[in-house]
């Protein structure tokens, strides 16, 4: 089984590549955000902890995690965001190699994960390869304003927080330009997954 991970900055297009190896590659994704959801639910392997780290305040009347009380508690509050950050990081990994082992298992071919810390996370020691997805200032502003509704001023201010463009490239084997049509980028990804790159 080969497993990739996705990277890149907000805006670069990781859906769309996302999408593409699972329709024409039969790729099992695993998207790191929707399983950290997935594991602050009750019963899962984040919830307890987080409440006895955080208290009953984080959640709602109905007992579930308050995204946005949890949020303007750890984003105001660098220690209390590292305290999470320690929580949830963790699980999801140890869920990601969980589903890697049941997939390989399963003969999968590909599998693919696609997160926003990848790099900072050491996902290069548990994936075989790092994909970077790159795409122009000007295409991602566009994109996140399109898309999203993002002001450039947002955009910006997401960004700033990230790698930079020589950061991901430095740390991924792979760099797919997703500037322009969905054409030229299906031929990149083409042209690793059959080896002619």
């Amino acid at each position: 089984m080969r497993s990739i991970g996705i990277t890149g900055g907000v805006g670069a297009g990781k859906s769309t590549v996302l999408s593409y190896l699972e329709k024409e590659y039969h790729a099992y994704l695993v998207v790191a955000d929707e399983l950290a959801k997935e594991l602050e639910q009750p019963g899962h392997a984040c919830y307890d902890e987080l409440v006895k780290a955080f208290g009953t305040e984080i959640l709602t009347a109905e007992g579930l995690l308050d995204k946005k009380a949890f949020a303007a508690l750890i984003f105001s509050d660098e220690s209390a965001l590292q305290r999470a950050n320690g929580i949830i990081h963790p699980a999801v990994k140890a869920d990601i190699l969980r589903q890697m082992q049941e997939q390989n298992d399963a003969g999968t071919e590909i599998f693919v994960v696609e997160a926003a810390l990848l790099i900072e996370e050491n996902y290069d020691k548990i994936l075989d390869e790092l994909w970077y997805i790159y795409a122009e200032e000007s295409v991602r502003m566009k994109r996140l304003a399109d898309s999203r509704g993002y002001t450039e001023e947002k955009s910006r201010s997401i960004m700033r927080q990230q790698k930079t463009d020589a950061e991901f490239r430095s740390c991924c084997r792979y760099i797919i330009d997703n500037s322009g049509g969905s054409w030229e980028t299906q031929a990149q990804i083409d042209a690793i997954l059959k080896g002619t790159r």
